[in-house]
């Protein structure tokens, strides 16, 4: 017996090292080739950062798709226990933008669109339709005369409404003139001390429009599979601080195959004139001026899948 042990166990110890120094051969020769893929990438990504910087139009759009159904039936721990629920939601941003030697011409579009649905079964009077949740619409449109690589005098026209309800009520556009910032790469800050924000409304409403100054933040950026854009937009005005607004939208998307992955979608915004509309339209009012509204912070996110264009 110890015969048979005794050559079995040299085996098993030469098999072994055999493995291991295959194994060492195999990642040692690994290395070389991901160092060489590591290097040709660095080349890649220097020529598309020289195409990039090429003047002309750069255009591109991704989005996040998020959604969900669900039914119950005899669910008793519930307040409904015969419901269909569901929620199906969107977002989109574009842009395209022009860069001469003299002068940019900047456009983006930003549209953020949900629905939710609650059906109680047990309720014949209650909606089995889908009503709207989230509804953000919002375009712009920056034109520079560049005065160095770096700063330019610029206009701006830039429009936000809803789409699925009371479009145009309210309905913002904001024209001004001023200057512009282009501290690096994808990056834009906008100052423009003449602006007049145009309110659209229907009926006797508290909107009113007014002469004030324009700030604008944007920074686009794609890293690899990562891609983002956060935008910043406020109002302030000059008549009276009531009539001040600001938003600031954010958009993540990470590319997990092809163009396929995730994203999330979150933004805030402050308007006080929407907030005391808001408070009259309740039966009864919850407040009948700007002293007594309570100007909560406006906010929403959506978390789902993302498509990059």
């Amino acid at each position: 017996m110890k015969r048979l042990l005794l050559p079995l166990i040299l085996l098993i110890g030469i098999t072994l090292t055999h493995a291991q120094q295959t194994l060492e051969e195999l990642k040692a020769e690994q290395k070389p080739k991901k160092d060489s893929i590591a290097a040709i990438q660095a080349r890649v990504d220097a020529i598309q950062a020289k195409i990039d910087a090429l003047p002309g139009w750069k255009k591109g759009a991704f989005g996040t798709i998020g959604g969900s159904i669900s039914s119950f039936k005899n669910w008793y721990a519930q307040g409904t226990p015969n419901n269909n629920s569901g929620n199906i939601g969107f977002t989109v941003n574009a842009f395209a933008n022009l860069n001469k030697e003299k002068f940019f011409w900047r456009n983006s579009a930003n549209v953020n669109l949900s629905w939710v649905k609650l059906d109680d079964k047990d309720d014949p009077t209650d909606s089995d339709e889908f009503q709207e949740a989230t509804d953000v619409f919002n375009i712009t449109s920056l034109y520079g005369h560049k005065l160095s690589e770096k700063f330019a005098l610029s206009g701006l026209a830039e429009y936000r409404t809803t789409l699925l309800s009371n479009f145009n009520d309210p309905g913002y556009l904001d024209l001004g003139v001023g200057a512009t910032w282009t501290p690096i790469k994808d990056l834009v800050v906008v100052v423009h001390p003449g602006n007049y924000n145009f309110v659209f409304s229907k009926g006797d409403t508290v909107f009113e429009s007014s002469l004030g100054a324009k700030i604008l933040i944007d920074y686009v950026k794609q890293i690899k599979a990562i891609s983002f854009k956060t935008n910043f937009s406020m109002f302030q005005s000059y008549e009276n601080s009531n009539l001040s607004n600001w938003t600031w939208t954010n958009s993540f998307g990470y590319t997990i195959w092809k163009k396929i992955g995730v994203g999330f979608d979150f933004g805030l915004r402050d308007n006080k004139q929407e907030a005391l509309n808001f408070a009259l339209a309740q039966t009864p009012p919850t407040a009948t001026s700007f002293d007594d509204v309570d100007n909560d912070l406006q906010s929403y996110w959506m978390f789902g899948l993302n498509y990059k264009f």
